[in-house]
Formats: C-alpha cells, sequence, structure tokens
C-alpha cells in the first residue's frame, strides 16, 4: 500500500534553504513574497493490507528516521 509521509519545520524554527529559495525567486521578478518554507514528501510502498497499519507504519518510520522531531513535524496519509 503506497503513503505519503509529509515533513515540515515547526513554526518558528529557520529554514536557510526557503530564504534562499525565497530571495532567489525575488531576483527572477516574483516580487511581494511572504515567507517561503522547504517541505519534504517521502513516498512509500508499505506491506499493509489496510490503511489504519500502513498509517501506523509510516508513523514508526517518521520517528524513526524521516523526521526529526524536535525541529519538525510530520503527517501520514495513504496515497490512493
Amino acid at each position: 500500500m503506497k503513503i505519503r509521509v509529509f515533513v515540515s519545520l515547526k513554526d518558528g524554527v529557520l529554514d536557510p534553504q526557503g530564504k534562499a529559495v525565497g530571495h532567489a525567486l525575488e531576483t527572477l521578478g516574483f516580487k511581494g513574497l511572504g515567507e517561503v518554507r522547504i517541505n519534504r514528501v517521502v513516498e512509500l510502498d508499505v506491506p499493509a493490507d489496510n490503511a489504519a497499519d500502513a498509517l501506523e507504519q509510516g508513523e514508526a518510520m517518521a520517528r524513526a528516521l524521516l523526521a526529526n522531531e524536535v525541529i519538525e513535524d510530520f503527517s501520514v496519509e495513504v496515497a490512493g
């Protein structure tokens, strides 16, 4: 079953990559941008027979490796 894990920096955590992208977009003529944040989406095919098991596996993987819970939030969804 396919799942997606969305990982984003928590509010208040500086995002230097987002800052650089925002600056680059402004130099390309995209004026008036607000804050730019860069997030990750990890798509996985997990061995699960139902959505609840797939979500549980995704959350376990996010806590173990995919997200640093000190500075990042995550959410998991079943993809299609």
